[in-house]
Order: C-alpha cells, then structure tokens, then sequence
C-alpha cells in the first residue's frame, strides 16, 4: 500500500510537470512571434521567461524520474535528493535565461529604443498566454492544496516549507507568469497610450527582478533540503504519534527525522518496547517494527535502538 501510495503521488506531480511543460512550448512560441512582430520589449521578456520555463520543466522532470528510484547498494538511502539537484539546475536556469535575459532586454531597449507596432498581437498573445498559464496553475495549486490539507497547512506555507521541489518549482514559475503577462500587458498598453517605450522596457525590466527573485527563493529552498533539511514540528508530532502508537511500542526517549527526497524521511528513534523479553527476541522485535513503520508512505528508512531507563520520556 505504501508502495502504491508513493507512486500514485510521485504520477501526480509528474502530470503536472507534463501539463506545465506542454503550456510553455505553446505560449513560448506564441511569444516569441508577437515580441518579433510588435517589437515590444515586455514581450520579448515574456518569450524569454517562457523559454526558461520551458528549459526548467526538462530538468523537473528529470528530478521526478531520477528522485524515484528505488534505493540499492550504492545509494542506501536512495536517490530522493537528485529531486533537489536537478531543481537547483532549475532554478539558476530560470535566473539566467529568464531573469537576465528579460532585465538586459529592458536595458538595451531603454539605452536604444526601437519602434513597435501590430500592438493588437501583443495583446491576443497575452491572452491566450494567460489562458495557457492559468491551466498550469490550477493543476499546480490542486495538487498542492492537497497535500497542505493532508497536513493541515495552508497552501502558501505548503508551496514554501513542502519536501517536493518540483511541485514547488512549477507552482513558483507559474505564478510568477501569470502576474509577468500583468506586468507585460501593462507595460504594452503604456507604450501604445504613451508612445513612449520606457514603460515597456521598464516592464520587461521588471519581469526579471520577478523571475529573480523567485530563483533565488527555490535556489535557497533547495539548498536547504540538499545540506540535510530537518522536519516541521507538525509531521514530527504526526512521526512521534505513529510510533507511539505501535502496539510494542511502550516509551519514545529520542526522535530524529530528516527528509532524504520528496516526502521521504529518514527515522531513528530510541524505544522502550512493551514487556520484558530476552536479548535475541528484542532484538528481532526492533527489526520488525522497523520494517512496520518502513510500510508507511514517507519513512524511507527507520532505525530503532532501546532507550535506557534514566532518559525522559518524548511527550506530543
């Protein structure tokens, strides 16, 4: 069942990779064809951002695929934190392709300004743009109000403090495009009202201080979870409870949880089991409920040892 439940998950942000990735290809080509026609520089911001979108769900996708295969001999804890390289790969693309691209462009139009015209394709392409944009963040913030219910969280505190970079990733750059088209449309219809093409390359200028700093939020959220992110007190209070609740299991004296990839959780806690047992049936015991509390769906590996009779009991 725990199997199946981490599958089902891992398909979950995967489908929403897919939808994510198959919406920039569309609005990126769209884009890229209306900043060439209109010569808009909040545009050409905008094509430059859905590229590196576009870019960034390659790499998502490469750290759903690599993060959730099974753990072997070389990598006993498995390959959960590839899920953070590769968003980390990500991320520094979204701030070098996106966010300097678009806040050169802006420079380069202010220093040298070129004329813009077909002003009514800019703002089909927005249009449609958003529609395309919008699809991918509903399915991004379905998933992820989810998983916040599932923990009693609310859904900004879920897309900031969740283990599953990907899900955050696209939930982020979605987000951060759908307020970019407001930014763009802005900028475009200031540049037609005004003549002047100031506020445009100011808008382009400003969908990159966006787009960097949503990278540097997902870089820091990564490194965080790469050097060894500790729990929330909500799922070590949720972990306590579970082994609490074992039948065998009578005191917890020591608990320490450490996520090792998406939703997964490296366990070791000290125990006083129920009962007075010999040595060698104990030690049999410990390496079932072990093996028990493996079954559920986020404890990669847990590691039981006895507690001593003098260490205080952990109260949640």
């Amino acid at each position: 069942m725990a199997e199946s439940e981490k599958r089902t998950k891992s398909s979950s942000t995967l489908l929403t990779v897919i939808i994510a990735f198959v919406a920039n290809v569309l609005v990126a080509a769209a884009k890229s064809v209306a900043a060439v026609l209109s010569g808009s520089a909040s545009m050409a911001a905008e094509a430059a951002h859905s590229w590196a979108d576009t870019g960034n769900q390659v790499f998502l996708f490469f750290a759903e695929r690599r993060s959730a295969r099974p753990r072997d001999q070389g990598h006993p804890m498995g390959y959960g934190r590839e899920a953070y390289v590769w968003s980390m790969f990500a991320a520094f693309g979204l701030f070098t392709a996106g966010a300097v691209v678009s806040i050169m462009h802006g420079i380069q139009e202010i220093v040298s300004p070129e004329p813009a015209a077909d002003f009514m394709v800019a703002y089909i392409v927005l249009a449609v743009a958003f529609v395309f944009e919008g699809i991918s963040f509903v399915q991004a913030f379905r998933q992820t109000r989810k998983a916040a219910h599932e923990l009693e969280r609310h859904t900004l505190e879920q897309v900031l403090i969740s283990s599953d970079p990907t899900l955050r990733a696209v939930f982020a750059e979605d987000a951060a495009a759908l307020i970019g088209l407001v930014i763009a449309f802005v900028g475009v219809f200031l540049h037609q009202v005004t003549g002047s093409p100031l506020p445009d390359a100011i808008g382009s200028i400003a969908v990159g201080v966006l787009l960097a700093v949503v990278a540097v939020v997902l870089i820091d959220r990564n490194r965080r979870f790469l050097v060894g992110q500790g729990v929330t007190p909500d799922i070590e209070r949720s972990m306590a409870r579970r082994v609490l609740e074992h039948r065998d299991i009578a005191r917890l004296t020591y608990l320490h949880l450490e996520f090792v990839g998406p939703r997964k959780l490296y366990l070791v806690a000290a125990v006083d089991l129920e009962g007075d047992h010999p040595e060698h049936e104990v030690a049999v015991a410990l390496r079932r409920i072990e093996r028990e509390l493996e079954d559920h769906a986020t404890v990669e590996e847990a590691v039981l040892t006895l507690a001593t009779l003098d260490e205080p009991a952990l109260n949640f």
